[in-house]
Formats: structure tokens, sequence, C-alpha cells
């Protein structure tokens, strides 16, 4: 058959073919928590502005309590170009946005906030650039000329968003004008080379897969203004800016250790201050050193547990009874770490002169152990 009658038929069966029946070429990634009164809005935003685009919205929720998930699955039945993933025990935009950037097979995927704070007329522009310019990444930049934090950002938020900001151009050299924005597109093929790599805790999805390229990616940044949330509250807290130092130590030190073990570590550090600040405060009551030492240990341990619960294990939070069972396990296990902690330190600790190398040791040891056997047991995946 000529080549020119088969590019005929081809492009005559393209247009007999519902746009919701042909694959996608454009993936909006929506993670979501708490975002049913958003997720309708939403989609019919997307509708209007993907006007003449084959594309599909994958909704990533988190088990939300107000019943997002079953929202969307209403909308994804009146409408084919609507997917939702549940995730039952996992938490975390990034990881998220990395499990449905996994389940796209369009060439190009977004990733965007549901909260209505993204400006989803930007899609198309952003389309436009990766296809025409030879691009490998947009980002929707509040820090480039004409864009803004608008109404978005209250002013405190806006000064902590400037510093972490600075500290990922520093640490990390990004050259990203805005590498804290949430709003972007990458070819699918790139995002999905690169996810091995990416860290799934956290909410700086962007920063994780720009510093992971190591400068390999072609990136554009488009400005917009970040608009204020309508619905719902925000799901950022002053814990998340461990979570993003964590995500900076990490990347920093090319990844040799997690994130969720570097989370575990500052955490323990906080308990340090914890134990003599309560050390001190048991000895100025006249209470023996060896008891005031033994509970200002549990002290200690007791709130490295509530913050490890919080933070670094907030993916497998536990609440309730299991809160309280898993409390006295992390007893449990720090008690063995602190065995396995003079124990390698008596080992090292041949010479006087080198007393801080064998404390140190024992210290490493014995962190090891706790993160080690605090997720297997406290934590543990169920």
């Amino acid at each position: 058959m000529d080549s020119a009658v088969q590019m005929e038929e081809s492009k005559a069966q393209d247009v007999d073919t519902p746009a919701t029946a042909r694959s996608a070429e454009l993936s909006v990634i929506l993670p979501s928590f708490n975002e049913a009164a958003n997720i309708p809005i939403l989609v019919g935003l997307l509708e209007t502005a993907l006007s003449g685009i084959r594309w599909e919205a994958i909704v990533v929720d988190d088990n939300s309590p107000d019943g997002t998930t079953e929202v969307a699955r209403n909308i994804a039945a009146r409408d084919a170009r609507v997917r939702v993933i549940r995730r039952i025990g996992r938490r975390g935009l990034s990881g998220a946005c990395i499990e449905g950037i996994l389940a796209s097979s369009a060439p190009f995927v977004a990733v965007m906030d549901a909260d209505l704070q993204h400006d989803e007329t930007m899609l198309p522009k952003m389309l436009d650039a990766l296809k025409k310019d030879d691009t490998d990444l947009v980002v929707a930049s509040r820090k480039v000329d004409g864009g803004t934090v608008g109404e978005g950002l209250s002013s405190i938020r806006a000064w902590g968003s400037n510093i972490a900001n600075g500290l990922a151009q520093k640490l990390l050299n990004v050259t990203l004008k805005d590498p804290m924005s949430g709003f972007f597109m990458v070819r699918r093929e790139k995002a999905e080379s690169l996810a091995p790599q990416l860290s799934p805790q956290g909410f700086k999805i962007l920063l994780d897969l720009v510093s992971s390229a190591n400068g390999a990616l072609k990136i554009k940044e488009l400005p917009f203004t970040f608009r204020e949330r309508q619905h719902g509250e925000s799901k950022l807290d002053t814990l998340v800016t461990l979570d993003y130092f964590g995500l900076l130590l990490a990347k920093y030190f090319g990844d040799v250790v997690s994130v969720r073990f570097l989370m575990f570590g500052l955490v323990g550090a906080s308990g340090l201050v914890v134990h003599l600040v309560a050390l001190r405060l048991f000895l100025l009551s006249e209470l023996e050193f060896n008891l005031a030492q033994t509970a200002a240990s549990f002290v200690a341990m007791t709130s490295n547990f509530f913050l490890n619960n919080q933070l670094t294990y907030r993916d497998r939070r536990l609440s309730g009874v299991q809160a309280v069972i898993g409390l006295f396990t992390f007893y449990a296990v720090c008690s063995v770490g602190v065995l396995a902690n003079v124990g390698v330190a008596n080992l090292m600790y041949a010479d006087p002169a080198y007393w801080w190398f064998a404390g140190t040791a024992g210290a490493v040891m014995g962190a090891v152990w706790n993160y080690a056997a605090s997720a297997a047991l406290t934590w543990r995946r169920n």
C-alpha cells in the first residue's frame, strides 16, 4: 500500500477515535491526602485547560479519612481519563509522586498539588516547551521573572522557602531558581530512569529528581503565580523542616545512607539534649546518679520514640494500643543498643589516647542497631 494512503488512513482513524479511547499524551499526577472537596473542581479545571490534548489524571491518595479515594473513583467511573491509586500503609508526597509516575505510560508526566494552588493553565505551556525546546524538565517557578508566590504562602513560609532554596542551591549545586517548587513536567523515561535513586520519603520530589540527575537534565523554568488554598488545610508542618534537612544531607553525601536513617540520627541527636536536661533536673532533685542516669535515659528514649513516630516513620505511624506496644518494644531495642554501644567501645578501647575513637565506634554501633531493630520490630511493615 502506498505510504501516502497509509498516512491518510491513520489520520482518519485518529479523527474517528474518541480522545478518551486513545493513549494519553500527558499524565497529570495528583498526590492527595484529605482533598475530597478539591478533586472534582480540579478535574473540571484540567478538562478545560487541556482541551485538545490527550490527557489522564492519576490521583494517588494516601488512604485519606475524608473519602478522597471514593470521590476520585466516582469521577473515574464516569470519565476514563481519571485513574486512582489508593495507598495503604504508605505516606508521603514524594512516594506518591513516584508511584504515580511509574503507573503512567504517557511520554510526558506532570506533577501538581491537588489543593488548587497550582495554576492548571500552565500545563499546555509546559507541554509545548517539552515538545519544542528539546527540554527534559519544565518547572513552574515562583522565582523567575514574572513568577510570584501570590497569596499562596504566608510571610513566614515564604521566608522559610527562600532559605530552603538557598541551601539546596549551595549544598547540592542545583541551578534551579525554585528547587522547592512542587509543580513540574518531565519526560517519563527520564523520571523512570532516575526512580531507583529517588527517596519515597519527604515532600520535595523535584529537588530529589534534579540532584539525582547530576546535571544530566535539560531544564527550563516558566513563571507562575502560587495561588491561595481554597479548601482544606495545608499538610506541611514544622516536622517537614527536619525531613527536608534529611533529604539535603542524604543527597550531599551521595545517598550513601538513606534519608530515613539520617532522620533517625537527627532525632537521636535531639534525644541527647533531652537526656542531659533530664539528667540535670533529676540531679537537682538530689536523686542518686545511677538512678538519675537511668531515668534520664528513659525520658530520652520516650522523646525519641514519639519524634520518630511523627517524623522518621510518619508513613508507618503508630496510634492507640499499637503506639503503646511500640513504645515498649522501642525501650527494649534501645536497651540492647546501649549494650552494643558499650561492648564495641570496650573492644576498641586499647589506648586511653584514643578514647574518642572507641566512644564514636560504640555510638555508631548502637545507632545502627537501634535503627535496624526498631525498623524490624517497632515500625515493621504490616
